[in-house]
């Protein structure tokens, strides 16, 4: 578990768009806004850099998890992507 924490304390080190997607998905928010919050426009390259890492570490969840290309999908902060904001 030690491991884990360490891991994704590294990775938003390295990247404030990781934190900025964390940050800006307090409320269910879908990714065109996420996009704009965090000033990028290439929603694929977003998607996978962002979206995809945030959502495998657990700090993002998916409003629809059944549909992820949805249009109406939002993505949400999970209770371990609060307790790294409280860290950072």
């Amino acid at each position: 578990a030690a491991e884990a924490g360490h891991q994704v304390a590294t990775m938003s080190a390295l990247s404030r768009h990781l934190v900025q997607g964390v940050e800006a998905s307090r409320d269910p928010t879908a990714i065109a806004d996420l996009l704009h919050l965090c000033g990028r426009s290439d929603r694929t390259k977003f998607r996978d850099q962002v979206i995809r890492p945030l959502l495998d570490a657990g700090l993002l969840s998916m409003t629809i998890p059944a549909k992820p290309t949805s249009s109406r999908q939002r993505y949400r902060t999970t209770a371990a992507g609060d307790r790294l904001l409280r860290e950072e």
